[in-house]
Parts: C-alpha cells; structure tokens; sequence
C-alpha cells in the first residue's frame, strides 16, 4: 500500500509517499480502508515540527481527519462490521467524560501514526460510524473541525435557541460551527478579511458579517449588531491575538471557547472580569461527542463545506493551498 510520512518534521516539502505493506489488525482491532482525510491548520504545524501539544515520532504517518471502510476484523472485534462506513475519533482512546492526560498521546497525526494512507488498523472503540447521506470526502472532515465546534457550542454551556453566536474566519470549525448553530436556531455574525468570503458565509446562513480590515475594532461592530448587549457565544478560533477583543465582544455570563492559537498576543485578566464571561479552552472531543453529533448530522441532514478535494498524489498541494488561508471549509484528500 502508498502512504505518506513526515521524515524530519522540518516543512511541507519533507512529506514523502512510500510504499509498505499492509498491515493486520491484532484483538480487538480493525484494519480500515481509507477513502478520504481532510486537513487541519494543525498538519502545518506537524508538518513543520512546530506543534506544541505532543511530542512527534519520526517518520509519523500525518493527519488525523479521515474516513474509510471497515475491511478487515481483528479478533473479539464486536462494535463493527466489514463493510461498515468509519472514522477515527481524533484521540483514540478518549471515550466519554473528562479528558485524561494520557489520552492526548492517542492522538492521531501527532502522537501516534494518522490516515494519510490507503489503509490504517484502528482500535475498534476508536471509530465512529458515518452519516449515511455523507460522502466519504465529506466523512473525512469530521474527526476534528466538526467535533471541536460541536464541542465549543454543546459540550459545557449548552447554545439555545434565539442566543447569538459569533464565529471568527471561515475555516473548517467556524463553518461547522456556523452549520451546528444554524441547525440549533441561533444568529451566527462571522468575520473574515474578506468580503466575497462573508458572501459565502450569509449563504450558508449567518445572519451578519464583519470585515475585520475594513473594521479593525471588529468587537465594536458585534456590539453594535447586538444593540450593545455582546454575543452569548464565540467560536475563538484565533487565539492570542483575537482573544482580548472576542472577549469584549460577549455578554456578562456568555462563554468564550478558546480553540486555535493562529495569531500572537496577550489577554488582559482585567478583561475577563470585566466582561463577566467564561473563557473555556478546548482540545478536540470525545467519542461521545462525535456520536451525538452525527446523529444530529443525520437528522438535519447537514453537508460539511468542503472547499477543494485533491487526488492522493497532490496532498503536498492540499497542505500549499491550506496554508494559502483561500479557502472556505475543508481541504480534502481523496485515497
């Protein structure tokens, strides 16, 4: 079988395709088919050795993000079939609950090997069954970018139907995050440098955009969108340089959750006591999580935004163009 891996983790340019053979499932354990994986602003990081969250093996199989089908059944293996449609939850041995400290070293892509591969063995309580209605390309995007936003808006601080969300950019969590909130009834205002992006956004159903160039005091304008109220929720996918002003940009009791560190900066404490709001930082999901999320995938018949698809033997192109910062939704390689 073809499979990429990351030698040196020294940039783009170190991903190399090889060839090795497939491998067996032992107990309670199945060998997956990939069709598709998707990419995350993470796999840059990997990719260059900058990732901060786990320490990266060498040769390390890249990306966490992707779907296939079941072929092969180690023994004992019941919560799945030959023939089933998967994905791999983003760390595989986070089930349900709190995170554990050890379940960050299952982390696919980066603590241990990922799915840029034409086969991948799993451990059965590691994988999900897909929505029906999904392509595999679609499937792919789920693991991370969907499971996050379903995390940010469902996990601690339940959205509700008339709150607000604001969203920042339209990467592939914001554009879940906007689907999911949509789906829950809420107002979604979305960010972005670009107006034709902002187009995009108000299609698939946020009600209001904001030019962060043309309006660099952005939180200003979310205020004022709110008659001065602020927002109940913001999908913080920025970080550190976004963080001060999405603070300002929210309600006294509405909740922050902090998701990317894309941008530098500092937070001012005074600013959060100030606000009233909680700051909650996330790291992904659980198995759960993804299974509840899927079954309301299901019933809303919900379609992630998928920007570009790019064969097998472009994914150093998929990694070019995601780090080109263009696209709206998810980058997607088809195995």
């Amino acid at each position: 079988m073809r499979l990429y891996r990351l030698p040196q983790h020294t940039g783009i340019d170190d991903l190399t395709l090889v060839e090795a053979g497939i491998p067996k499932p032992g107990p309670g354990q199945v060998l997956v088919r990939m069709r598709a994986a998707s990419l995350n602003y993470r796999d840059l990081a990997v990719a260059s050795g900058k990732y901060i969250m786990s320490k990266l093996p060498p040769d390390l199989v890249p990306l966490s993000d992707g779907a296939g089908e079941v072929v092969v059944l180690g023994e004992g293996v019941t919560r799945v079939r030959v023939g089933d449609r998967v994905a791999g939850i983003f760390m595989q041995s986070w089930i349900g609950g709190e995170m554990e400290p050890a379940d960050g070293a299952s982390a696919l892509g980066g603590a241990v090997d990922g799915v840029l591969a034409e086969h991948a063995v799993f451990d059965e309580r590691g994988l999900v069954h897909v929505p029906s209605h999904l392509s595999y390309e679609q499937a792919a995007t789920l693991p991370c970018a969907a499971v996050t936003a379903w995390n940010a808006l469902f996990g601690s601080q339940p959205l509700t139907p008339g709150q607000t969300v604001l969203v920042l950019g339209t990467g592939g969590v914001s554009m879940f995050a906007l689907q999911f909130a949509r789906a829950a009834g809420a107002r979604v205002i979305i960010t972005s440098s670009s107006d034709e992006k902002l187009a995009r956004a108000r299609a698939l159903g946020a009600s209001d955009g904001v030019n962060y160039k043309a309006e660099p005091e952005w939180q200003v304008a979310v205020r004022r969108l709110t008659d001065g109220r602020g927002v109940d929720h913001v999908v913080e996918v920025g970080g550190p340089g976004t963080i001060q002003r999405s603070v300002q940009a929210t309600r006294g009791g509405g909740v922050v959750t902090l998701i990317g560190v894309l941008t530098r900066g500092t937070l001012d404490p005074l600013a959060v006591f100030g606000a009233g709001c909680t700051v909650r930082p996330i790291y992904v999901g659980s198995r759960q999580m993804f299974e509840a999320m899927n079954r309301a995938i299901s019933l809303h018949r919900l379609e992630p935004v998928v920007d570009r698809v790019f064969a097998f033997e472009e994914a150093r192109e998929a990694y070019l163009h995601l780090k080109g910062a263009a696209h709206v939704g998810k980058v997607v390689v088809r195995i």
